[in-house]
């Protein structure tokens, strides 16, 4: 059992309980699911780009990416119906909880000038979306093996109903939250 699923049981059921108000502790939400994405949209002209994003994106994640692509065509951007534009992982039970651990043990406080989360980035379902600028900040990837300095978005699902349960939730579980 993970440092943080264990966590989950001791510290943040009872205080979630308590500070809610639940009579079940099945009422206290939980991770259902992190996804990870990177948007590519220089694979239109760079193939390789791909190449280089899935490795990374499979290091960080522990597990291989799936290549989402294009629904629409859109003249402007050269991009047909089709076309891969993008990468994602979605990680569910123990690797959820060891990645989330990561993320908040030791990349959110590699990452420079951070100030701590955006608190405004839910969506209204309890789902809470952070972007990170550079992959470079997670311990797995190799500097010097990197051939180009890409963002990712980190979409955690959680079983909460309101975007201040969620951000009470998250806040339980040791994502620092802005001020």
């Amino acid at each position: 059992m993970s440092r943080l699923k264990d966590r989950y049981q001791k510290e943040v059921v009872p205080a979630m309980m308590k500070e809610q108000g639940y009579k079940n502790p099945m009422q206290v939400p939980r991770l259902k699911m992190i996804v990870l994405n990177i948007g590519l949209g220089e694979a239109i002209q760079n193939t390789k780009a791909m190449e280089g994003a899935t490795n990374d994106l499979s290091l960080i994640s522990g597990q291989h990416p799936v290549i989402t692509r294009a629904k629409k065509s859109i003249a402007a951007f050269r991009l047909r119906a089709g076309m891969p534009i993008g990468i994602k992982v979605t990680l569910r039970g123990e690797r959820m909880y060891e990645f989330f651990d990561r993320l908040v043990s030791a990349v959110l406080p590699r990452i420079r000038d951070f100030q701590g989360a955006p608190r405004n980035a839910f969506d209204g379902q309890g789902n809470y979306t952070l972007g990170i600028k550079e992959q470079i900040v997670f311990p797995e990837i190799d500097y010097d093996k990197v051939d180009k300095v890409r963002g990712l978005q980190v979409c955690i699902v959680t079983t909460a109903r309101t975007n201040e349960e969620a951000r009470r939730f998250l806040e339980l579980m040791g994502i620092p939250f802005s001020r």
